[in-house]
């Protein structure tokens, strides 16, 4: 059923339907009227039957200004929010480290250096930093060459404990999605090699590297066999230092790349700063992976980008990796010790009710990508609503652009949208504000979801099933079929 507001508002948010919709994007199908409780249905009903999407609907969406919510649809359900849940984790992140946050990671000296000769271990001390990429340790190593270190008598050792380790972010995924990486406490690339083939003469040339801006050093952590099959199109296989892939020859064509998930962290961000120490005259001895607390000298340090400014990049490009690195750390610093996704993601449903009164958000992780993860769109606008109040997230979230029928951006449309989309198969959802054209400041969750036919998706086709991409479609545009029913209704 559809919850109401008071009759003031009603008749206030009625009133302004008499306001030309020339900013919609298309004559809607069933009127934006909502209509009396009785044996005719709602007008959020109408657009949603008008929809004609299998499976659920839920949303929410209260005026910022005062949280009153002004309409609801499926009462209490609540649904995987995908990606949206990204929203929340922000706003953990935020109040528990603060936006000023950086993350640390350093070269570590365990024993005396004299004349350039540490005679002891060199560590490189993994701190959570969700943005490490192969430019920065190769600036690493660099200025460990500056700080006058020449040679490495003892072990070369990689520390990852500062976070749990996690073999993939949700294990239900197929294996060679690069979405779906391993976590610890060090990360290089979003933990994502880069796969290249090219057809030569006498068969296929691959290449495994740690590709970045300026440098693209090889990787012996990861290996491709090209094999004679149809399918499966990847198979992978780990061994005790390996991340070991074969791919179908069949799939290959001509030339191509693709980004595969690293199982192995510590040991390719190692294996990738011995080549670029070797690079600077410092050879290192074999990568051995500890998750003991270093102590020594700090030799080198490098710094992280501001977590306010990783926050706007995760919510801009949807990154798994750093929604799941930055949630830990925050559960971390708040005296919990996670062993897991799930542990921390509790915490984070902890805190969430203990802020905001959100006592149906039940994540399983940071990112969204478990589709085990369920909310309540109502929970999450308290949370948006909040936020809003004290203009904490919608300064970093992308605006949503709004479109016509034809799949074609509408320019100045006079509702404006900041929002963090989220999609799963057969799953997709809208969360964030709006501002109408009179200026009055909304906040909605709205969540979709097949969740009967998701489950009979094997588990090697959830890449790319059939029948999703235009169910998608049609969640999208009751989407925005709402954002404009809300822009007209409550636009005064």
């Amino acid at each position: 059923m559809v919850d109401r507001i008071s009759r003031r508002l009603f008749l206030a948010g009625a009133g302004s339907l008499l306001i030309p919709a020339t900013g919609l994007a298309e004559a809607p199908a069933v009127s934006l009227r909502p209509v009396l409780r009785g044996a005719e249905i709602s007008g959020a009903e109408r657009v949603i039957r008008a929809a004609r999407l299998k499976g659920d609907v839920v949303f929410a969406v209260s005026d910022v200004k005062t949280g009153v919510q002004l309409e609801a649809h499926g009462g209490g359900e609540s649904l995987p929010p995908a990606s949206v849940a990204k929203t929340l984790t922000a706003l953990y992140a935020l109040d528990v480290l603060g936006g000023d946050h950086r993350f640390e990671t350093a070269l570590i000296a365990d024993g005396p250096i004299e004349n350039g000769i540490l005679k002891g271990d060199l560590i490189l001390v993994g701190g959570g930093d969700p943005l490490l990429d192969t430019d920065a340790l190769a600036s690493m190593a660099a200025n460990l060459r500056e700080a006058g270190l020449t040679e490495v008598r003892g072990a070369f050792k990689v520390y990852s404990g500062a976070l749990p380790y996690v073999f993939s972010i949700d294990p239900g995924q197929p294996d060679h999605v690069g979405y779906s990486p391993a976590i610890s406490g060090i990360s290089l690339n979003f933990n994502r090699v880069h796969f290249e083939w090219k057809r030569g003469t006498s068969g296929y040339d691959v290449t495994m590297d740690a590709r970045s801006a300026r440098y693209t050093p090889s990787v012996d952590m990861a290996a491709m066999r090209v094999e004679s099959r149809s399918l499966p199109i990847y198979t992978y296989q780990p061994s005790a230092r390996q991340d070991r892939w074969t791919v179908a020859k069949s799939a290959l064509g001509n030339g191509g790349a693709r980004w595969l998930p690293v199982r192995k962290p510590a040991l390719y961000a190692g294996d990738v700063f011995k080549t670029l120490a070797r690079v600077n005259g410092i050879v290192l001895g074999r990568v051995q992976v500890t998750r003991e607390a270093p102590n020594g000298q700090v030799l080198v340090v490098h710094q992280s980008e501001p977590l306010e400014k990783i926050l706007k990049g995760m919510l801009k490009y949807s990154t798994n990796l750093t929604a799941e690195m930055v949630g830990l750390a925050a559960t971390r610093a708040r005296g919990v010790q996670p062993r897991n996704l799930a542990d921390s993601a509790a915490e984070m449903n902890n805190w969430a009710a203990q802020s905001f009164g959100a006592m149906r958000i039940a994540m399983k992780d940071h990112s969204g990508l478990s589709d085990g993860s369920r909310v309540a769109p109502a929970d999450l606008v308290k949370a948006l609503v909040a936020a809003q109040q004290q203009d904490t997230l919608r300064p970093l979230l992308k605006p949503f652009t709004l479109k016509d029928a034809k799949g074609q951006r509408i320019k100045g449309h006079p509702i404006k949208v900041a929002a963090k989309t989220g999609t799963l198969n057969f799953v997709s959802c809208l969360g964030g504000y709006m501002t109408t054209a009179a200026g009055t400041e909304l906040a909605f969750a709205i969540f979709t979801a097949d969740l009967e036919h998701r489950a009979t998706i094997p588990r090697e086709s959830r890449e790319r099933p059939e029948g999703g991409r235009s169910w998608n479609r049609r969640s999208r545009k009751l989407q925005q079929t709402l954002i404009e029913r809300w822009g007209a209704l409550y636009g005064s």
